[in-house]
Order: C-alpha cells, then sequence, then structure tokens
C-alpha cells in the first residue's frame, strides 16, 4: 500500500542512511578485482547523482499537482541522491585514485544537454508509465550487480538500493492510477509508452556514464583493457544479463496494462525476452 505524502517533514523519513554503512569492513581485495563490476559501479554513481536535474524536470511537468510533486523533492530526490553519494564513497575506498568528481562534472555536463522535459511523454499518464519502466530497469538492475557480486558490502548496499527503486516503483504506478483515471488511456497507448521506454533504457545516460567513467579511469599509466569500452561495455551487459531477473522485470513492466490473466500468461515469455535482449544484448 503506497502511503502519500503531504507535508515537508516527510524529508525526514529516509529507510537508511549512507553513515549506516561500514565501509572500513569492505574487502578491498574481492572489490578491485572485479574492474568491470567497479566501472558499472560508477556509470551508476553518476547518473544517480545527477538526480536533482531529472527531479526539476519532473517537478516541471507535474507542476500544480502538491501530491506528488512533495513526494519528488521530499523522498525521491533526496534517496536517489543517496544513492549516489554511497556508490561514491564506496567507489572511492576502492579506488582512491579515481577522480570521482572531476569525472562526475564531465559526465554531468554532457548528460545535462540531453536530459530534458522535452523527451517525456505527451501525458502525465504515460509519463508515469515511463517512470515505472525506468524503476523497473534500475530495481532488476541492483539486484543483478548484488547477485553478481561476492564483497559483502556491496552486497548490503545494493540489495538496500534495490529496496528503495522497488518501492520508488510502487508510488509510481500509484501516480500513474491515480493520472489514468482521469486520462483512461487505452492499452495500447500505455504499451507504446512502455515500449518507447525500455528501448530508451540503453540509450545516452548509460553510455555517456559508462564512458565517461571508463576514462578516468584509464588516464596516465594505467593500460585499457584488450577492446576497450567496446568490449568492457559487452561485458558488462554479459555480467548483468547473467544475473538478470527477468520474471521479476516483466511483471513490475506489465502491472500498467491491468491486464487479464490470460493474456498476461501469453506475453509474459516472449516480452521477457524481448526486454532481456534489448536492455542487455
Amino acid at each position: 500500500m503506497v502511503q502519500t505524502c503531504s507535508d515537508s517533514s516527510a524529508e525526514d523519513t529516509m529507510p537508511w542512511r549512507v553513515e549506516s554503512l561500514n565501509f572500513d569492513d569492505i574487502d578491498l581485495e574481492c572489490a578491485a578485482a572485479n574492474e568491470d563490476l567497479m566501472l558499472l559501479l560508477c556509470a551508476c554513481s553518476f547518473i544517480e547523482s545527477g538526480s536533482d536535474l531529472y527531479t526539476s524536470n519532473l517537478v516541471e511537468f507535474f507542476k500544480g499537482d502538491t501530491e506528488i510533486c512533495t513526494w519528488l523533492q521530499n523522498h525521491w530526490e533526496p534517496e536517489e541522491l543517496q544513492h549516489g553519494h554511497s556508490l561514491r564513497a564506496y567507489i572511492e575506498r576502492v579506488w582512491p585514485d579515481f577522480e570521482w568528481e572531476a569525472s562526475f562534472n564531465r559526465f554531468f555536463a554532457e548528460y545535462s544537454k540531453i536530459c530534458s522535459i522535452e523527451e517525456y511523454e505527451k501525458t502525465r499518464a504515460l509519463e508515469m508509465v515511463a517512470r515505472c519502466v525506468v524503476e523497473t530497469g534500475t530495481a532488476t538492475l541492483y539486484r543483478a550487480i548484488r547477485d553478481a557480486c561476492n564483497e559483502p558490502v556491496l552486497k548490503q548496499l545494493t540489495d538496500l538500493i534495490r529496496h528503495d527503486e522497488v518501492r520508488h516503483y510502487k508510488y509510481f504506478l500509484h501516480y500513474f492510477n491515480k493520472n489514468q483515471k482521469i486520462e483512461r488511456k487505452g492499452r495500447f497507448a500505455i504499451l507504446g509508452a512502455l515500449v518507447r521506454r525500455v528501448l530508451e533504457l540503453r540509450n545516452d545516460d548509460a553510455e555517456i556514464a559508462l564512458r565517461h567513467a571508463f576514462q578516468s579511469r584509464y588516464v596516465g599509466n594505467r593500460k585499457p583493457p584488450v577492446g576497450g569500452l567496446k568490449h568492457v561495455s559487452k561485458r558488462v551487459n554479459g555480467l548483468v544479463r547473467r544475473n538478470l531477473s527477468a520474471d521479476m522485470c516483466i511483471k513490475m513492466l506489465l502491472k500498467p496494462l491491468a491486464l487479464p490473466p490470460r493474456i498476461h500468461k501469453g506475453i509474459h515469455y516472449p516480452l521477457a525476452k524481448f526486454t532481456q535482449h534489448v536492455l542487455f544484448r
């Protein structure tokens, strides 16, 4: 059950704090052994740390809806920024010579040019469908990272973030249903928004973030891996794909469609294969 928020005091209700994590317990040798996974964490930390820009765009898009805007500003944004902060803290402990801030600034200078309200769906209900897709992608990504890694602190951290993303998804689904009562969009319109956002998940921000992480890691005397960024990207996608919970992903994606059980069962498998191929081919 989603509990809506109505005042600024809600910002004091963070479900966890980065201070609760003991980064001194990190198995540094284990963490540093997986270079590809560390690059993926860098990319994730950049995207999460740019959430304030995304929040301002969403607040502008949903201007006039106090309930949604309050939740975005007092809950979603601080929790997303905490994800970025905690991932940065982890990275800087494992890779103390990685210039995170300079790398993030270069990423954000490029990313901010493509992160605009013009890219949103045409209506509020359909934009909430798109938000559900994004939260589905992040929840399944952090679950995959948790299952792929052997380092205990990273397992704990990614599980905390995963829980946040699943909860965020429930809010966006709630707000979709709220707007859908007004707009009454048909299933084909909803499916169109779903497919468009799934196809966009691998574009732009993730690729920009991984590129900047790669370029910052392999500067000076550090030799880049064989095959360069292209091969690293393929290995990262393979790592995620091997640990991806396609079942969880599709169940979350299909909820806005409110399909009858018979139809839901019929399209579940082909949609799972399509999503897995598109996101992590």
